[in-house]
């Protein structure tokens, strides 16, 4: 769509309610939201990729809290911060005083008196992830109403135990644009598998966003992986909902061939299993560390046990004329390159490599999207003003 077009559409959409609201779940947005989130991601490209200024913002701050490493979403979240006019500061809590007992009440407080939207990456433990950032979203709710800060600042998950919504929506973009339009999906069948890695610990939220966004678009996804790796039975429920409102189809196998044949997507990806991430975070709590040593050996066996659970030149001939498109979230583990055994061998990931490229350069414009939605009350108009305004992003 071109700008114009994409700026009816928006208008025509209920985003009221994300107005001043946090984007924490996928499945908690309409499909008129979900919509209206691509709608602004694109429409915010189309103008930069015209030179067109698009700062909202004269001035704000946007923070960011990242528990577990990150490349791409943190650089996202910086680059949609910056994008729209927001500085960016990362909360280090090594160097707060966090680690003097702060509570997250007054730490959610003291980050936020010119901050207006705050991101979390913190995936690591089932059950506290997404727990905290609804904590530090009622934090900063009560600091607003009781007048300490001049604005509530909204958050953004920037991954979570439970969803990936930057990665998911991302990648679901990427996939409306690679197939012409979101009308062109209904009954693609897209192979969500789990897939072979030298490391034990890698989250769920990947897998779950994936089949928790994925089914709403009418799509067959195909949910595959050893017997012992499952999700979470709440999120498979959801697939299944969105599946039956949509006309699609979720399925689950323990067959990486079985996923991938006649799919018009493929998505290898290692997770770790939710029994043994639940046993993890128990383990952790209890300041048992020598138990995390031992479910760390014990893990890694496992999963040495599936090393044939790898994305091969002859499964993807398995594929809707052998020609599927190839996702990651990445970085992805490349037999002979990045590991000895991976998720994925070198021929595959290496002729996929640029479009993983671009898949992974939707985030910055999802993230942004995401933001502007929580910040503009009537988005529509906001966007027109912008390019009627028509200040240059770089001079001359």
């Amino acid at each position: 769509m071109n700008f114009d077009a994409l700026v009816t559409k928006l208008a025509n959409l209920d985003t009221a309610k994300m107005y001043l609201n946090d984007f924490l779940l996928t499945w908690e947005k309409t499909d008129g939201e979900i919509a209206a989130t691509f709608a602004v991601a694109d429409a915010l490209r189309n103008l930069r990729e015209r030179n067109i200024s698009t700062r909202i913002f004269d001035s704000g701050l946007g923070v960011s809290l990242f528990r577990d490493n990150s490349t791409r979403t943190r650089f996202s979240f910086a680059s949609a911060c910056n994008l729209l006019g927001l500085a960016v500061q990362d909360l280090d809590e090594g160097k707060s005083q966090i680690a003097h007992g702060e509570t997250v009440r007054e730490t959610a407080n003291m980050i936020s008196f010119m901050a207006d939207i705050i991101g979390i990456r913190d995936d690591m433990y089932i059950g506290k992830g997404n727990a905290y950032m609804r904590e530090v979203a009622a934090s900063v709710d009560e600091g607003y109403k009781d007048g300490n800060l001049e604005q509530r600042p909204t958050l953004v998950n920037l991954q979570c135990d439970i969803d990936h919504p930057t990665q998911s929506m991302a990648d679901m973009l990427a996939i409306i644009h690679h197939f012409g339009g979101v009308e062109n999906l209904k009954g693609k069948k897209l192979a969500m598998t789990w897939a072979y890695s030298p490391s034990y610990g890698k989250p769920l939220s990947v897998p779950q966003g994936i089949i928790g966004l994925m089914t709403r678009f009418g799509m067959e996804v195909a949910l595959a992986h050893p017997k012992g790796y499952e999700v979470m039975p709440e999120v498979e429920a959801v697939a299944a909902a969105n599946a039956a409102k949509t006309g699609g189809k979720f399925s689950k196998s323990n067959s990486m061939a079985e996923a991938f044949e006649g799919a018009d997507i493929v998505y290898p990806k290692s997770w770790a299993p939710f029994a043994a991430m639940e046993k993890r975070t128990n383990l952790y709590g209890e300041g048992d560390m020598d138990g995390i040593k031992k479910l760390e050996k014990e893990l890694l066996a496992t999963n040495a046990n599936h090393k044939d659970w790898e994305c091969t030149e002859d499964l993807m001939k398995k594929t809707h004329d052998g020609k599927a498109l190839y996702m990651h979230c990445l970085p992805a583990d490349i037999t002979g390159v990045s590991c000895k055994e991976g998720e994925v061998c070198a021929s595959v990931f290496d002729r996929y490599r640029l479009p993983l490229y671009k898949e992974a350069g939707f985030k910055p414009y999802v993230i942004a999207a995401m933001i502007f939605l929580s910040k503009m009350k009537d988005p529509a108009t906001a966007l027109r003003q912008l390019e009627e305004r028509g200040r240059q992003r770089i001079f001359g």
